[in-house]
Parts: structure tokens; C-alpha cells; sequence
């Protein structure tokens, strides 16, 4: 056993639901030397046969579960570096995205990153996920990344080809063998998807849901069909499932109340994908990750 790891660990503050759960082992990764350690973690890991997964902000995480068998890795990275002359942003992993453009607009005058500010969870994870609104896309000035391969154990450099980016997916989240240690950006250009006239601020403030929740909870099926559109016509806009709901404001946000359970949240879930599979005959997939143990 390694000292490092901590055991029967509360992890419930770890995820934006905040339901009640303990992980087996856990460590956090408060320095760039303590990387070093993820090669024996993970040699433990295989020899005891249990799981392990990484943690950002942990705004875009479900767990399904009441006590995590294995091993979970929070990432404490912290630090970023903009240079006005070339436009070039260098951040740790564990940065807020949120902190990063907000203080890009503060500090440099910067506005490129203004959607983001209100964006929840870490920059590590966003480049996990893709993350995005109103038509900005974490891809769109991403340069490159060191990672740590959990195989080779090694470092490596990751640009964007190798990249695999797709819609709210990555080769980091496809492929689960990479942790990410640094990213570079180029600023120099505004890059997004689609132009949004949307003012984020204000629609975070006064529109966006309050609670528990992971954001936008299911993707977007098709550019004609939002998820929260066929959840508001199969009747879940408002539906209160245990201490699980949809908002009223906006039935595509999920929203554990302070006595609901994950089995709530799953239970809500599942009824959901049902009544939009009857009606519609289209599938929705999770945007937020659900981990089961």
C-alpha cells in the first residue's frame, strides 16, 4: 500500500451535484513533481484490478455511485501565463476557464475568451470535453498539450491534429490515456463556430438555472432539435423525480435538490431517453459524464 493514497475519501463537494459519495483511495495532484507518482498509482491500480479517473472542476461529472472502487486523482494544477506580444496563453491544467478569461479581459484587454466567463470547470477539462457556448469552441485557438501517457509513462506533446476534437469529445476523453499537464493557446484570432448575439453574462445571470447541476445535461440530437425543446414536449420541464428535477427555466438542466440521491438522478435520466425514444424516436446521450463504480 502507498502511503501517498488517501483511503475512504469524502468526494461528494468533487462533482456540481453534490450527492453523497466516498472514493476507496484518493490522491491530488498539487505540483508538476507530484506526476511522477501517476506510473506507480497506476501499477497499484492494475495489480488490485480497480478503476481510477481523473477530476477537473468537476462540473461536468454524475457519480453513480455510493463508494468509488478505486482510485480517484484530483488535479490541482494551478498557474497561467498570457504574452501580449505574440498572443499566446500557456495555463495549467487545473486553471478555472472561468478565471482564465475573465482576467485575460481584466488584466490584458483581452476579449477573445469573453463567452467564457461564467463557463464552469477547469481548462484541462475543457480541452477533455470540447467544451463550448454560444458558438465558442475550446478547439477553436488550442495549440497544444503536454500530457503524461498513463502507457508509456511518459511525457508527450499532443497538437491539434492529434487532437481528435469533435463535438464536446477529444482523443483524451476517447481514448482515457492521457493526463493533460499544460495547454498552449494562440489568441492572436478569433475563432468560433457560429456567431452568437447571446450575452453570456446576463444569460448565466438572469436565464441559466440555479442548483446542483452539470449545465446543459443532455447534447444537442441534431441543430433542429434541442434537447431541452423534446424535454419540454415529452412533459420533464419542471417533472420532479425524488430530489431530482428539470428546471422550469430550462428543461435541459438537471438539478439535484439537497436530499437527492444519484439513484434520483439516474432513475430521472433514464426516464427521459424513454419518453424522447417513444416520441421521437431519437436517442439523447449524456453531455455530462456519469461514472458508475
Amino acid at each position: 500500500m502507498m502511503d501517498f493514497l488517501q483511503k475512504n475519501t469524502d468526494i461528494s463537494h468533487l462533482s456540481n451535484f453534490k450527492t453523497k459519495a466516498f472514493s476507496k483511495y484518493y490522491f491530488e495532484i498539487n505540483k508538476e513533481s507530484d506526476i511522477e507518482l501517476l506510473g506507480d498509482i497506476f501499477d497499484f491500480a492494475e495489480k488490485e484490478n480497480v478503476k481510477t479517473l481523473f477530476i477537473g472542476g468537476g462540473t461536468n461529472l454524475l457519480f453513480a455511485f455510493d463508494i468509488f472502487d478505486g482510485i480517484i486523482i484530483k488535479n490541482n494544477l494551478l498557474g497561467w501565463f498570457y504574452d501580449e506580444d505574440s498572443k499566446i496563453l500557456f495555463s495549467y491544467s487545473g486553471e478555472k476557464t472561468w478565471d482564465i478569461a475573465s482576467g485575460l479581459e481584466t488584466e490584458y484587454n483581452q476579449k477573445i475568451w469573453h463567452r467564457f466567463i461564467g463557463l464552469p470547470g477547469s481548462i484541462g477539462g475543457a480541452v477533455f470535453g470540447n467544451a463550448g457556448c454560444f458558438g465558442l469552441e475550446t478547439e477553436n485557438n488550442f495549440l497544444e498539450a503536454e500530457v503524461y501517457n498513463l502507457k508509456t509513462k511518459k511525457r508527450e506533446t499532443l497538437n491539434y491534429e492529434k487532437m481528435d476534437f469533435s463535438y464536446r469529445s477529444s482523443i483524451i476523453k476517447k481514448k482515457e490515456q492521457y493526463f493533460i499537464i499544460k495547454i498552449v493557446f494562440d489568441l492572436a484570432e478569433k475563432k468560433e463556430k457560429y456567431k452568437s448575439d447571446v450575452d453570456n453574462i446576463i444569460f448565466r445571470e438572469t436565464i441559466q438555472p440555479k442548483g446542483n447541476s452539470g449545465g446543459s445535461f443532455f447534447k444537442n440530437p441534431s441543430k433542429e432539435f434541442s434537447a431541452g425543446r423534446l424535454l419540454e414536449e415529452v412533459g420533464l420541464k419542471g417533472f420532479h423525480l425524488g430530489g431530482a428535477y428539470f428546471s422550469e427555466k430550462h428543461a435541459n438542466f438537471l438539478i439535484a435538490s439537497e436530499n437527492c440521491t444519484w439513484k434520483d438522478l439516474i432513475t430521472l435520466i433514464d426516464l427521459a431517453k424513454t419518453k424522447v425514444k417513444q416520441q421521437f424516436n431519437m436517442e439523447l446521450e449524456s453531455e455530462v459524464r456519469i461514472i458508475f463504480s
